[in-house]
């Protein structure tokens, strides 16, 4: 796979040669090993092992709809009364984050009325923090720990 800027974790991979997978610990079974698939597996060990993210209140693929659309937020962090609390949107290292990409997390946001937004593709991570009342979002220098939050 594609070298990224995240910590290493011990990766538990499994499937084929022509068609690899990866354990994936929040929905507790193997998933296809895409690069996004490797970024976010990279990016949620490292939330819970350095930034201390209980496991037990974050999400992948979280169904979201709007109308007739059908969404899916890579992960959603909840806090202790299963509010959610942040949005995380991965992409492929190859994957040059855009204005399309802030968008796309943005449009999630608007469902979930989260306070932090984080975007990466394993190279480089944003982090927003989202204003109450004005729809305004500041970009934070480091992903808060959990208890900072």
């Amino acid at each position: 796979m594609i070298p990224i800027n995240l910590p290493q974790y011990e990766i538990n991979l499994g499937g084929t040669k022509d068609n690899p997978t990866i354990f994936d610990i929040l929905r507790h079974r193997f998933v296809a090993l895409t690069p996004e698939e490797w970024v976010r597996q990279h990016f949620v060990h490292y939330l819970i092992e350095h930034l201390h993210y209980p496991s037990p209140l974050m999400a992948n693929e979280v169904k979201l709809s709007v109308g007739n659309k059908k969404l899916r937020a890579d992960t959603v962090l909840y806090d202790r009364s299963l509010r959610p609390r942040m949005i995380i949107e991965y992409k492929a290292p190859s994957i040059r984050i855009t204005r399309k990409v802030f968008d796309q997390i943005l449009a999630y946001n608007t469902l979930l009325h989260v306070e932090y937004l984080v975007i990466s593709n394993g190279l480089s991570t944003y982090c927003m923090r989202t204003g109450s009342n004005d729809n305004s979002a500041q970009f934070l220098d480091t992903i808060p720990e959990y208890e900072q939050l």
